[in-house]
């Protein structure tokens, strides 16, 4: 059995992570495992920030419309930093803990002023608020830099907090623009980055303090597998809850936007098992999983929404069956690793905190609906170190830690090596990773009549070229190496060389200020080969340099 590596992508942020020798290096002899103080403390923090995350972006929408449950979920996203005080104490003591509440908890605030600008279009209001988290990335990264004593580089940290901050916002104003399908696309990379960010954290404290973690690391083949099962079924637990509710809610475009992101995480889920059991144990977990469990959430709904006793009642008989075929189902792949019987009982309490959460929120008991919702979510971290225990513990061989490399000798060059660069955009995002670094964009890719357009600034930037742009003529002129191009606005003329040639569509200038070009054009051009991923909207761009 071929078993790739299971890792959910993650973003590059290169500067985020440690420097070489940062993360501890566990011994290739020793067994592999899921469940080490340095796994566990990733895991922790996994938890917690993604946590963060999903109640940030609940918080925010929930205030912008005034809902009835706002002030619970700030007071749940308040109660989730609060949280975070223990493991701060452990490490870095009292007052560290009291100096990172101090930080954390305010800017929560600050993102709640935020919300109250935007709906007030208080522009002065919006330009304070966004001032204020820019001063919370400030002093938040000078605070990890300086307890981490600089295993976590402050110009490092505070890439990835203005990253988390940008994504938090991107997906709240698209959802204030009612472009849900958007939203919930970013909403899906922001959660990502959060465990992204744990991993850095985590090894930037583990390199610090080699001793209190057992000389462990937090990247060995089993904690990632173990990160990576945490993730889906956390982000999937996030999904269940927010989709049902807005079903309740009758806000059917909402809804349906997040049962599309639902099906993404299964996807994503499939892709994990198929790493493991292959393709007939990827697509048997598929049907289980959507049959009685993702399509019965919503027939639960609209149970409880009439007020159908014997219906609801048949919707739990069919997660009941659920359970018990999808444990049968783990315990047969795990080689009874994961007894059925345990897979059986985690599953039935997932289903029935699930159920709570809807079932507390319908009857409009707030408080005990997010109580039940953060109780949930955490139970998903249990996955994990459950499932990927099991997994490592029936092929150890294929989990072990990496021996040290020995520095090869340096080879002589060869004529025919070549350097591959590549370029990944997406659509309504603004990130973009060049090579393995992440920069945040200020404006996106997007799709008009049929043409998908790129930035085509930070595209050239990107990849070292240089551009001019003359207002008064709305030309673009962009140097490549010995190629000069040159672009004008609602025009599809191009000059390349002093040649002209012409563009599928017209070069525009967005609502950002910023000039976007036709995809196929400008790559073409370039010489740049092209891969369109048209399910999740990935746009990679490649060249032998």
């Amino acid at each position: 059995m071929k078993i790739q590596k299971l890792i959910v992508p993650a973003l590059s942020l290169s500067l985020l992570l440690p420097a070489a020798g940062a993360f501890a290096a566990t011994p290739a002899t020793a067994t592999p495992t899921v469940s080490t103080k340095a796994a566990d403390l990733r895991a922790g923090l996994d938890y917690l920030l993604s946590e963060h995350f999903a109640l940030a972006v609940v918080a925010m929408t929930k205030a912008y419309e005034g809902a009835p449950d706002a002030k619970e979920a700030y007071q749940a996203l308040d109660q989730n930093a609060l949280d975070m005080q223990p493991a701060i104490e452990a490490i870095y003591g009292k007052a560290g803990a009291a100096e990172f509440e101090r930080i954390f908890r305010a800017h929560n605030k600050y993102t709640d002023n935020l919300v109250k600008a935007t709906k007030m279009n208080n522009k002065a209001a919006i330009k304070k608020a966004e001032a204020q988290v820019q001063g919370f990335v400030d002093e938040f990264s000078k605070f990890l830099a300086t307890a981490t004593e600089g295993k976590l580089p402050q110009k490092a940290a505070a890439q990835a907090l203005r990253l988390h901050e940008d994504q938090v916002q991107d997906v709240f104003e698209k959802y204030v623009a009612g472009d849900y399908n958007g939203a919930y696309m970013e909403y899906r990379e922001g959660f990502e980055t959060m465990f992204t960010v744990s991993k850095a954290l985590s090894g930037a404290i583990v390199a610090q303090n080699p001793a209190k973690f057992s000389n462990g690391s937090v990247d060995t083949p089993a904690a990632d597998l173990r990160s990576a099962l945490n993730h889906l079924a956390a982000e999937h637990f996030a999904l269940s809850v927010l989709q049902m509710q807005k079903q309740y809610n009758g806000k059917a475009k909402d809804s349906d936007a997040l049962i599309k992101a639902e099906a993404a995480n299964t996807a994503a889920f499939k892709k994990a098992i198929t790493s493991i059991y292959g393709a007939e144990g990827g697509n048997q977990f598929e049907k289980i999983w959507v049959t009685n469990h993702i399509k019965a959430q919503s027939d639960y709904v609209a149970a409880l929404k009439k007020g159908d006793k014997t219906s609801l009642q048949a919707v739990k008989d069919r997660i009941t069956d659920f359970t018990k075929e999808f444990a049968t189902f783990l315990g047969t792949a795990t080689a009874n690793n994961l007894p059925a019987s345990a897979a059986e009982k985690a599953l039935m309490t997932h289903e029935k905190q699930v159920q709570s959460v809807i079932d507390q929120y319908a009857s409009k008991k707030y408080a005990a609906a997010y109580k039940a919702d953060r109780e949930g979510f955490k139970t998903m971290f249990g996955i994990g170190e459950a499932l990927g225990g099991a997994i490592v513990k029936q092929y150890p061989d294929k989990f072990k830690a990496a021996a040290p490399a020995k520095a090869p000798a340096k080879a002589p060059a060869k004529a025919s090596d070549a350097s591959m660069m590549m370029v990944w955009m997406k659509l309504n995002s603004k990130q973009l990773k060049v090579g393995d670094k992440t920069t945040m964009m200020d404006t996106m890719p997007v799709v008009k009549n049929g043409t998908t357009y790129i930035p085509l600034r930070y595209l050239a930037e990107g990849i070292g070229a240089k551009v001019k742009w003359n207002k008064s003529a709305g030309e673009v002129t962009v140097m490549a190496g010995k190629d000069t191009m040159k672009f004008w606005i609602n025009k599809t003329a191009v000059d390349v060389n002093g040649k002209t040639q012409q563009l599928e569509a017209t070069a525009m200038v967005n609502n950002d200020g910023r000039t976007l070009v036709p995809l196929r054009s400008i790559t073409e051009l370039l010489g740049w080969d092209v891969k369109w991923n048209k399910s999740t909207g990935e746009i990679t761009l490649t060249k032998s340099m």
